[in-house]
């Protein structure tokens, strides 16, 4: 396996949810993390936390991937010893609504939309030429078991996450010969704020989601990156499917009484 002590790793959502389980995580490992949110609080609140856990160092951005200016600026502005970003996870996303398509809301649409395919794209393309310069790096985006297969109310949600897998696919060939992996990591039911998020707070609505069935959590995705990370560099695992037991598909749950 290989060390991820003082790899940079950047983590975008990193202030819950999947994004910060995935900070300690690579914490633990030793990695230097540069972490990136719309909640700059949330940020400052994990930094201690992670020192103790092991991260060799921390430094954050208050970022949402929906504005490429932004993105674009701060990527270009970060400190000289930052800018090497050995791993990108391209974590940031989240859902709107299980409304039908004749009586969706179109401003929830551009949320998704512009988060999950286009904020990946643009943290991609401001990340990706200084990996390509360097022959090295490993990209890890952040897909869905919603990518495979629709289910009613989710036909926007689940368009973002089937662009996903093929943008992923797409850019592992555009990548090839430049030494750089690129990873899917697709899983199914994860108990985080997702649904609190998609349902605009009420919790009893999110609450039904993982009712009757052990959800995948946070940490499971998370071990399943520093997995992935750690593998030798001639090692590229493509993508990982993995769900809950509870789990066959986005449609199809054992749930108990």
């Amino acid at each position: 396996m290989t060390s991820l002590k003082n790899k940079i790793v950047f983590i975008t959502g990193a202030s819950a949810g999947i994004g910060a389980a995935a900070a300690q995580a690579f914490a633990q490992e030793g990695a230097k993390l540069l972490l990136a949110a719309r909640r700059r609080e949330k940020l400052q609140a994990m930094q201690e936390p992670l020192l103790k856990a092991g991260s060799a160092a921390i430094h954050t951005l208050e970022l949402d991937v929906r504005d490429r200016h932004a993105v674009e600026q701060s990527v270009t502005s970060l400190p000289q010893e930052w800018k090497p970003i050995d791993v990108l996870i391209n974590n940031a996303g989240l859902s709107r609504s299980l409304d039908k398509v004749q009586e969706a809301n179109p401003d929830d649409w551009d949320v998704m939309i512009d988060t999950n395919i286009k904020g990946l794209l643009y943290v991609t393309r401001a990340v990706l030429p200084g990996m390509v310069e360097r022959q090295s790096g490993h990209i890890i985006n952040m897909g869905s078991t919603a990518g495979e297969l629709a289910y009613p109310g989710g036909s926007v949600y689940c368009g973002t996450k089937a662009a996903e897998r093929l943008i992923t696919d797409g850019m592992r060939i555009d990548l090839l010969g430049t030494s750089i992996r690129v990873t899917s990591i697709d899983p199914g039911a994860v108990k985080t704020d997702f649904s609190l998020v998609r349902f605009g707070g009420d919790q009893v609505r999110a609450a039904k989601v993982y009712e009757g069935i052990t959800p995948l959590s946070p940490e499971d995705i998370a071990r399943t990156m520093v997995w992935v990370a750690s593998q030798p560099e001639h090692v590229n695992i493509s993508r990982v499917l993995m769900t809950p037991t509870d789990q066959a598909n986005s449609l199809v749950f054992h749930r108990r009484s």
